[in-house]
């Protein structure tokens, strides 16, 4: 019987950039964006905020775009602070290129499972579906979701006891399939 877990985010993942007023390198994402228009052309940024001294900075989400090419739908979430949009935007790799960031997912993420009804099987097949982008170790979801140590897991691998289509090491942020032999 295949059983299906699930990576979900819990909360905003921390974003990864020197502070230019404390060196610190982790910002929250406020959830508030800034509109500027100067005649036909507007510019928007996400502001985050330093975790250690609480400066501010701007994530550029649209720069010097012409406004009859904005979506009229994409405007009012901005101008509504929508925070579904917020987690959209830190997902987009063209809005983390353009700002030069990456995304720190320690702590805002959990694994639905949907029960542990599963552990006591000989064979356990496994999908994982991840609900955003999260890298996260296939090994420590495989952990975490069976009640095992990373340890014991990696040895299941080595035995080959553990197998899946993917490569279990390294991080992986889509959806994958696994069997477990006990």
């Amino acid at each position: 019987m295949l059983k299906n877990w699930v990576v979900v985010p819990t909360c905003l993942p921390l974003v990864l950039r020197r502070c230019h007023a404390c060196a610190s390198e982790r910002f929250r994402a406020s959830g508030k964006f800034r509109v500027n228009a100067n005649h036909k052309l507007i510019d928007a940024w996400l502001l985050a905020l330093c975790t250690a001294c609480g400066e501010t900075t701007k994530l550029t989400v649209l720069e010097r775009m012409n406004v009859r090419s904005v979506r009229p739908e994409l405007l009012n979430q901005l101008h509504d602070n929508n925070p579904g949009l917020t987690a959209e935007l830190l997902q987009d790799p063209v809005v983390r290129r353009r700002n030069r960031i990456a995304l720190d997912w320690d702590n805002a993420w959990r694994l639905d499972t949907g029960g542990l009804d599963h552990l006591d099987r000989e064979v356990i097949d496994v999908s994982v579906r991840f609900a955003a982008r999260i890298p996260v170790r296939p090994v420590r979801l495989i952990a975490e979701g069976c009640g095992l140590s990373r340890a014991e897991v990696e040895r299941l691998i080595t035995e080959g006891n553990l197998v899946s289509a993917v490569r279990l090491s390294g991080k992986l942020s889509g959806d994958f399939t696994f069997t477990l032999k006990r």
